[in-house]
């Protein structure tokens, strides 16, 4: 099968639009793993990630028929402005259907590039719906992300640049997957050159979909997808990129957000550019593949897919950075409310950096403090500094993989609240847009007593908000409807520990 693609993928003649870019070594991730680790460039192309290659080589294929009708794509983001580029090279009319999440530095690029942009609907697949009326409606052409021979193949000229300019062995490839379209070609034409090379696919945790696949061995939808790495955040896999990577890739590895950070401080940190959450999604494989096995001495490639993120997002991206790394871990922990406790506490601690310190008075028996300890990535130490805090006879929860202390805890640290009787609480996630959270709050206020919240505008496409409403046991169902008639993705939050330990 690989085979059929090879073809395709010789033939693919994008190199007068898209760029032949560089595989770079990244000296400093190589020391830390103690592995040659090399980074394939996508984010060095002229709309700043691969999806170019894929736009353009679907669009040379289309007959003189289909290219004076217009072409039509559905897309948040990266597909947009390939697509948009290649079609001003071509002189054809472009139509893209963004949501109206989307963040307006990535509006404002395709419509730069000259196409016309149309908003409409919260999601990707609302966008979907609307670019396939305007094929019925108007003719256009559509011209999908992924989930398609020519995209794919186009997509699959990022191997063949990485086999001709590394000659050498390599021991593993790490490629991003969201529909499939890359990680598809890349693999038929590494299976096909060098089937000794290893090839894995990289998710993230919260929009597995390649993952969900394998493991069903069908299709399947997600449920939710997180959008964190909104670039990959797909909730099918492709159907023709699917019969592709289950035949051809020897594994999926999935990462979390903190993980991804950590990815996109090491790839600053080796090139000095800044690669968007998805862009990064593959070296955190790569990393997390190489502690995982124990690995030396190989030779491991990573792609860094793109470059297109928000600069509002790097506030939320470097806070979470040392966490990914395992440089910093964040506790709760109970001492004595006296005088001397908290310097007792920190000579307890030694030379130990403290990264974070919050706490706010509740009573005069017990303080809960928010602590952040700098810690060792080569041995992660954790577990060591919970066992020497409760030998000592402190109450001690690691918060470090808690993602309501890390999102929003962290920045509320305040006290008790022994008057908000009833209090339950919710996380949500709502379309980030003018307005949303005016219309989150309209929707929700009114019939119960919003006793906490708290929203950080992240510049992502989602906003995250953590909500306490005081709302008695009887009446419990009757909000639940509500929130079902709200849309929106919610996870009840009464029972996390950071909540009871700060804020209950």
């Amino acid at each position: 099968m690989p085979q059929s693609y090879l073809k395709r993928i010789l033939n693919a003649r994008i190199y007068d639009l898209a760029v032949e870019t560089p595989l770079d070594p990244a000296p400093l991730i190589s020391d830390r793993t103690k592995n040659n680790v090399l980074l394939k460039r996508e984010d060095l192309q002229p709309v700043f990630s691969f999806k170019i290659r894929g736009a353009y080589n679907k669009l040379l294929q289309l007959s003189e028929e289909e290219r004076s009708a217009g072409v039509v794509a559905a897309s948040a983001g990266n597909h947009a402005q390939g697509l948009a580029l290649a079609a001003k090279h071509l002189k054809i009319k472009a139509t893209i259907v963004m949501p109206r999440t989307t963040p307006s530095i990535k509006v404002e690029a395709v419509k730069r590039r000259g196409a016309k942009v149309v908003l409409t609907g919260d999601t990707y697949d609302e966008a979907s719906d609307h670019a396939q009326k305007l094929v019925r409606e108007k003719g256009f052409t559509y011209v999908p992300p992924f989930d398609d021979p020519d995209v794919i193949a186009g997509q699959g000229t990022v191997a063949m640049e990485l086999l001709r300019q590394h000659s050498g062995h390599i021991d593993a490839v790490f490629i991003p997957v969201g529909g499939g379209g890359l990680a598809a070609g890349m693999a038929a034409y590494i299976k096909f050159v060098r089937p000794e090379t290893k090839v894995y696919a990289v998710e993230p945790e919260d929009a597995a979909c390649l993952k969900a696949a394998l493991e069903a061995k069908r299709r399947v939808t997600l449920s939710q997808v997180g959008i964190f790495a909104e670039g990959v955040a797909v909730a099918k896999i492709g159907k023709e990129t699917f019969r592709v990577l289950k035949q051809t890739i020897d594994g999926v590895i999935t990462t979390n957000a903190d993980e991804m950070c950590a990815a996109i401080k090491d790839i600053f940190e080796d090139t000095r550019s800044i690669t968007e959450p998805a862009g990064a999604l593959s070296l955190a494989g790569l990393k997390k593949y190489a502690a995982a096995n124990g690995c030396e001495g190989q030779t491991l490639v990573a792609i860094a897919s793109g470059a297109n993120t928000n600069f509002d997002r790097l506030r939320y991206i470097s806070e979470r950075t040392e966490i990914g790394e395992k440089r910093e871990a964040v506790f709760a922990v109970t001492i004595p409310e006296k005088p001397g406790a908290y310097l007792k506490f920190c000579s307890l601690l030694g030379k130990r950096s403290i990264t974070e310190f919050n706490y706010r008075y509740a009573d005069n028996r017990d303080a809960h403090i928010f602590v952040g300890l700098q810690i060792s990535p080569e041995k992660n130490d954790r577990a060591d500094i919970v066992d020497k805090l409760t030998s000592k006879g402190y109450k001690v929860a690691d918060m470090t993989d808690n993602e309501v202390a890390k999102l929003h805890i962290r920045h509320m640290v305040g006290g008790h609240a022994p008057q908000a009787d009833h209090e339950i609480v919710y996380r949500f996630e709502f379309p980030e847009r003018p307005g949303a959270l005016l219309n989150f709050l309209s929707k929700l206020a009114g019939r119960w007593n919003i006793s906490m919240f708290h929203y950080r505008n992240h510049g992502a496409a989602y906003g995250r908000v953590l909500v306490g409403m005081q709302v008695p046991q009887n009446e419990r169902k009757a909000l639940e409807s509500i929130l079902e008639e709200l849309g929106y993705p919610y996870w009840d939050e009464t029972q996390n520990e950071a909540y009871q330990y700060f804020l209950g």
